[in-house]
C-alpha cells in the first residue's frame, strides 16, 4: 500500500551558509558602515544584533532573503523578542524542527476533513498517511502545501 510521511525538517549547514552570507553582505552594505550589527550562527539560534530596532528588522530581512535563496522556508523561523542591552539590540531566531502534537492533531483532522481515502496516523514528531491509490497520497500532499499551519512541511518515504 503507498505511503508517505509529513515531517518538518530543516537543513542546519544551510542555515549556517545563510547565516555566513548574510554576514558578508552586512560588510558590503553601504547604510551599515560604522554601525555596530552582526550576525551569530549557534546550532539551531541566530543570534542578531544591531544598534536600533529598525536596524534589526532590516537585518532579519537579509537573513530571511538568504535563507530564501538557500531554499530554507521562511515558517520554519521563530522569532524572540526585541531584547535591549545599552545601545544594542538583539534577537535570537531559533528554527523549528519536528511536527508538535498540537500541530500534527491538526493535519491528521484536516486530512480526515477531505474525506480521502487515506488514513493518517501520528508517529512521533511526523504524520503517516497511508492509502490505497497513489492520487490519493498527492491530494493529501497537495492539501497540506495549501493549508496555513504557520510550519514548514516536507514529504518523505513516498512508497508505492
Amino acid at each position: 500500500m503507498p505511503s508517505l510521511d509529513i515531517v518538518s525538517e530543516i537543513n542546519l549547514e544551510e542555515v549556517r551558509n545563510a547565516t555566513e552570507n548574510a554576514t558578508k553582505e552586512l560588510a558590503t552594505r553601504f547604510d551599515f558602515r560604522g554601525v555596530t550589527a552582526s550576525f551569530e550562527w549557534k546550532s539551531p539560534v541566530v543570534t542578531v544584533s544591531g544598534e536600533h530596532d529598525f536596524q534589526l528588522n532590516q537585518l532579519l530581512d537579509i537573513l530571511r532573503s538568504n535563507l530564501a535563496k538557500r531554499k530554507v522556508d521562511a515558517k520554519a523561523m521563530t522569532f524572540g523578542d526585541f531584547v535591549q542591552s545599552g545601545k544594542t539590540f538583539t534577537t535570537k531566531v531559533t528554527f523549528k524542527e519536528g511536527i508538535e502534537q498540537d500541530v500534527a492533531k491538526k493535519v491528521v483532522k484536516l486530512i480526515k476533513e477531505e474525506k480521502l481515502k487515506v488514513q493518517a496516523a501520528i508517529q512521533g514528531e511526523q504524520v503517516r498517511v497511508t492509502g490505497k491509490k497513489r492520487d490519493d497520497l498527492q491530494a493529501v500532499m497537495q492539501l497540506i502545501r495549501q493549508a496555513d499551519l504557520e510550519q514548514s512541511f516536507q514529504f518523505t518515504n513516498f512508497k508505492d
